[in-house]
Order: structure tokens, then sequence, then C-alpha cells
């Protein structure tokens, strides 16, 4: 198989796409007037909330539409030639060897039955007939160019010994192996750790730079596609409605949805209590149901009757910039400049006394050593190590690591899933860590609750919303009749500004945003006090996320909570925590008043996180951290302190003390504690890893 003679046009052009998917009862429009072009060696990032149809342009490139989809108007073009007109055979040949396209959930496209070495040699062999050898020796290439250790090794892994980091990793190198010259990669990063995705993203693009691929990149993360990307796109509701440069869109937009989105994203500077988000209001139209006009009308603040829910609005160029477009008809009225108007403002609730309290918190975990022989030797797996702190009433505490540092067992521990190992947990001076949440009285269940990451998996499919939460209240004990809880869950309903009728609907009806309301309002059912939320927006669209992060704060000023927020993405949690408490490997590596752990000095790993999150800000400039290196295994943590294998500054330290020794617990402030070897002076010297850049 010959690749396409060299080609100076545009890699990939759709032009005045359209995309239909065919039902029994109806044809639903998912992608309409969709145009966009790669030029040769650019990235160019697609982005949008769920549901807008940017996977179904993806598949559209890669004539993958199934059965029931099908290209209903416009083109796809590929290095000049229509894709729509390709036999069956061309459409193999190319499919990937010239286009390759990177999944979200690696394990997708990985078979769990073969090793990995001979999964990649498979490409070359097929697609262009090459030999066992120089396949093999071209897998060990790209499988060292994705910066994997021990290349040997993995090729002779079957993919479940490899962490997902990894697996993403293959994946990539899997695409790389026929060296596509358009690679499309679909929320490549989405299931992975701010630290590894960090690594993942710096990968793509050297990679791209290297093989003069083409990309595009599709993502909600509007970060991610700052440091990705050259240009990008904007859709919603199946259209694009802005196109341009990094810089035209991030500095100058031009369509509302694209100011909206901004406005909802914890950038540096917002304040829950000053400077609020401001979620877009009202809901996402299904396909079917698209309003007259601008899709995006019944949500805009400039909406003009009569003129904007009027006709189709086309895509418009706009003057004095080359190649920036948006779908706004008021685009030169509106000024793009005017101050935002600001969310009301809120009083900060006071902090009360203290509600929680953990004392050197052990929780460790004896698994058999062999996954196949239970019999023989035990090996411990320290899943928490020494945990102290405690949370006062209306506070809000972060607890912050990558996935295998223990933040999950903490909370499963304190809400009497397990039970600890030592040390002791206090709620208002009375311990729980020993007690079984079986063996707990209701009062002490309704105290603690939490709200999940995923809101699909935690409420019951056949039961309406309203009977849910009316169960729990029946469980807590609450309401003397039928009656009064279900009025207490009508009021629930209000609390999460989830309209009343959706009492009676099925879970199946609702949006994800909404399904997390739900969770929410069931959780508060007993007048919880401590509400432990375990990534509650991460599974969520930035405009949702803005507005269910608000629900948190704004019951937790009136119920007086105390809020234990897990998470991974430090922007958030910049946003809304009081305190930030920084876990590495079971350990609390750093811990004090979120103005503290977000400014010099850090603890080595905080500076690392810190650096891996991306911001939707050009004006950001970051200290550029990459860590190498996988999380080491609990049940293997390496010797002295649980950082040193992955630590930047462990050369500052004499005479091997990281190797050897666990680092004390050290107050460098009131408040302020660190884990760390590093001399006082050292930690003096760091810079900020984030601050904005001089004008």
């Amino acid at each position: 198989m010959t690749k396409t003679p060299d080609y100076d046009g545009p890699i990939l052009e759709i032009d005045k796409l359209s995309i239909s998917f065919f039902t029994r009862l109806r044809e639903i429009p998912a992608v309409m007037d969709f145009s966009v072009r790669v030029q040769p060696g650019e990235a160019v990032g697609l982005v949008g909330e769920s549901g807008c149809g940017k996977s179904t342009v993806a598949l559209g490139v890669m004539q993958d539409l199934g059965k029931n989809g099908k290209i209903v108007g416009g083109s796809i073009k590929f290095k000049g030639r229509d894709l729509g007109e390709m036999s069956d055979d061309e459409l193999r040949d190319i499919r990937g060897n010239e286009i390759a396209m990177i999944y979200q959930e690696p394990m997708a496209s990985l078979n769990p039955a073969m090793k990995i070495g001979k999964q990649l040699m498979e490409v070359p062999m097929i697609h262009e007939g090459v030999d066992q050898k120089e396949a093999y020796a071209r897998a060990l290439e790209v499988v060292t160019d994705v910066k994997l250790p021990d290349p040997k090794r993995m090729l002779d892994s079957f993919p479940h010994q490899l962490s997902g980091g990894q697996q993403q990793r293959i994946v990539i190198a899997m695409a790389l192996m026929s060296k596509p010259s358009l690679l499309i990669l679909d929320e490549p990063t989405t299931a992975l750790d701010v630290t590894v995705e960090a690594a993942v993203v710096e990968l793509v693009k050297d990679l791209g730079k290297k093989y003069g691929t083409s990309m595009l990149f599709i993502s909600h993360n509007l970060g991610l596609v700052l440091e990705t990307c050259d240009r990008l796109c904007v859709m919603y509701s199946g259209e694009a409605v802005e196109r341009g440069s990094i810089a035209d869109v991030f500095d100058n937009m031009q369509h509302p949805y694209t100011q909206a989105l901004f406005r909802s994203i914890p950038l540096p500077g917002a304040d829950k209590n000053a400077r609020p988000l401001v979620a877009i209001p009202g809901n996402f139209p299904l396909p079917h149901e698209r309003p007259p006009g601008c899709n995006f009308g019944p949500r805009c603040d400039y909406f003009e009757e009569g003129r904007c829910d009027v006709g189709d609005i086309p895509m418009e160029d706009i003057e004095g910039f080359e190649r920036h477009s948006t779908r706004c008809l008021k685009y030169k009225e509106i000024d793009w400049n005017a101050p935002i108007t600001v969310g009301e403002q809120k009083e900060k609730a006071e902090v009360g006394k203290v509600v929680l309290k953990m004392d050197n918190l052990k929780k460790y975990y004896e698994v058999a050593a062999s996954a196949l022989f239970s019999s023989g030797e035990k090996k411990v797996v320290k899943a928490n190590e020494t945990l102290s702190f405690e949370a006062r009433e209306s506070e809000t505490l972060a607890i912050v690591g990558e996935s295998g540092c223990g933040k999950s067992t903490f909370a499963k521990v304190l809400m009497g899933l397990e039970t600890a190992t030592d040390g002791q947990i206090l709620l208002d001076n009375k311990n729980i860590e020993q007690t079984p949440i079986q063996a707990r009285d209701t009062k002490t269940v309704a105290d603690v609750q939490m709200v999940f990451q995923n809101p699909f998996d935690t409420l019951n499919p056949s039961m309406t919303v309203g009977r849910q939460i009316m169960r729990a209240l029946e469980i807590f004990g609450i309401g003397d009749s039928e009656a009064a809880r279900r009025k207490r869950m009508l009021e629930l309903l209000d609390l999460v500004k989830l309209p009343r009728a959706f009492a009676d609907r099925m879970p199946r009806q609702l949006s994800g945003g909404q399904k997390q309301r739900v969770g929410i309002a069931r959780a508060f059912a007993g007048g919880a006090r401590i509400v432990v939320a375990d990534e509650p927006v991460s599974a969520l669209d930035v405009s949702v996320q803005a507005a269910v992060t608000d629900l948190l704060m704004e019951i937790q000023r009136e119920e007086k909570t105390t809020l234990l927020f897990i998470s991974h993405d430090l922007s958030i949690v910049r946003y809304l925590s009081d305190r930030v408490m920084v876990m590495y490997l079971g350990h609390v590596v750093e811990m004090g008043s979120t103005d503290q752990v977000f400014a010099p000095p850090y603890h080595p790993y905080t500076e690392a996180l810190l650096s891996a999150v991306p911001i939707a800000d050009t004006s950001i400039e970051k200290e550029h951290i990459v860590l190498e290196g996988d999380i080491p295994s609990a049940m293997n943590p390496p010797p002295g302190c649980p950082f040193q294998t992955r630590c930047r500054w462990k050369s500052e330290v004499p005479g091997g003390l990281c190797e050897k020794e666990l680092p004390p617990v050290r107050h460098l402030a009131e408040g302020h504690q660190v884990k760390c070897h590093l001399a006082d002076d050292i930690l003096e010297r760091m810079n900020p890893v984030i601050k904005v850049a001089a004008e």
C-alpha cells in the first residue's frame, strides 16, 4: 500500500457537512452546515459540550457512522479526495494508515488477550506488508518515542499489566506506527490524572512536530486546547459557532456562547464570594427540538426577538481578521469588552467549631502477593498513612492528589464502608473509626453523606426521582407521614434548583447535571453536617460544573455544612476551597489555606501538580514541570520519602536522605505544613508556578 503522493493543500477539508441519524420515528440532525480545514502540520481543536456533535464529526471523517448515521449534505475531503466517494477497499487503506484515531478509553482500542508488541507490529504488517523483524524494530522505536520505561518489557506485556496512562501511550504509539498524515484525538486524556495528562499532551505535541502530523483534537477542556492547538472551532448543538486562531478566539471572542463558556470556567482570579462563576442559564436543546434561528438564542444574553429566531444564520467572516468567523447576527453590535455583570456577591460564611477531627488515621489492606493463588505470603497495601487534620463547620477542605493516593480510601473509612487500621476519627468528639455503617445510628449516617463522581451509578433506574429522595427521608426518620415527606422532598428539589415536576421523572429522562443535583438533594435529605464530594463535577460539562459548584456553595452557606471536596482539578479547588490537603501515596505531603498552598514555597509534588493544570488564559505563564514515571504501587512503596522517585529537587538534599528517611512534618507558617527534607533556604527560593504575563 503506497501513501498518497505529497499534497500541498489542506490535509482535511470539511465543507458544509450535515450528518443525521435515522430512527423509526424521525431523522435526528446531529451535525449541520459544519465546515473546518486542517492545514499540513496544523493542530485544530474542536471544542464544545457533550452532545454538540464533536465525536460525530470525527466518525464522519472515519466514515464510521454505523447503520443509522448518514451524511446528508456537504463533503469531507482528505488530501483533496472526497472520502464519501471512495470504495470500501480505498477507505480500508486510508484508515489506520493515513488517518488514525485515538479514543477516550484506551482499553477500547487494545485487545486484552494479545501482547502489546504483537498489537503494534500488526499495523505496519497489514498496511505496508513489512516483515516481522522490521515491524518489531518499528514497534520498539515508537514505544521509546512515547517515553515508556523499559520498552522491551512493555512489548512483552499484556494491556492489563499497564496503568491507564501507559495504556493511553501505547494507543498513541499504535496510531503513530504508520506515520499518519492526520491524527484525530477524541478526548484522549479525560480518564487520566492531570500529571499524566500533562505528560501525554507534551508527548502528542512533540510527536506531531517529529512526524509532521496534522491533528484534529476534540476536547471540552479549553485549557488543554490552548496548550496543544494552533486554531480552534467552537461547536454548539451541531453547528460551528466560532472559528479562528487560539489568540483570536481566546482574546477577541465574537460569539456569545464562547463568552458564556469562558465565564463558567474557574480561571485564576475567580473567587466564590467576590467574583462567582456565571453558569449558562437553561439547558442544551435536544437535536429534534432545536429552536428556530440561532440554536443558542434561548440561553443568550443578547437575544433579540424577531431577529435572532428567524431563518438560518450563516457563518460570517470577521473583517480585519484572517480565518476568524462567527455564527452571530449581532456580533458587531455587542460590546465584547464590557465588564462582566458580576453574579451577586455572597457573604462568606463564618467558619464555626471543629466538627470532624482525624488523628493519625491508618488504613492498611492485606492482599495475596500472587493474584492467582490466595494462599501463601500476604502483602500489605498501606492506603492511608498517619492522616491527621480537622474540619470545621461551614468550611470547604479540598483533598487533592492523583488516583491511587488514598483519597477515596479515607472517604470510605469516614463513611463507615471500611474500618480504620489505627488512629481515630472524631465526629463531634465521638469516635466513629471502628463503627461500620450498618452499626452506626441513624443520626451519624445522616450526618456524614457523600456525593459521588458518577451520578449515573448512584440512582436507581427503576424508581422516580421523588421516590428516591423520599426513601432517603424515610431511612433518616424524617417526616411522620408520607405527605410530610413528600412536602420535604419538594423543598429539597427547590434547594437544588430542579423543577418540582421532576419528582415524577425517571433518572433516564435527566441530563448528567440534573442527575448530579438529585444526588446532592439526597445527600442533604437528612440535614447532613459533613458532605464528602468525591469528584462531583468531573463527569459534567464546564457550563454545568459552574452551576453545580455554585449550588454546593449556596447549600453550604444555608446549612452550615462542612464540605470535604475530593478532586484532582486544581482550578476548581482554587476557586471553592478554604483549605487544601495534598496527598501522595497515602501521605499528606502538604496542607494549608488555599492561598498558602497555591503560592511558593511548595512541596515539590504540589509544584508539579500546579504546573500540570491546563489554564484557559493566554495571559498566564506557567513554569513547565513534567513528572517522569508513574506513581509507585502502594503495595511496594519506595523507601524514604514516598515522592523521591519522581522529585526534581532530590539532588538538593545531601547524603541521600530522601531515599533513607521519611521526612518529618514541618510547619512553615501558621496552619501551613509540608512533609519534605528540603532546607528552608531552598524552599524560600521557589518561584511561583503560575504567573500572569506582563502586558
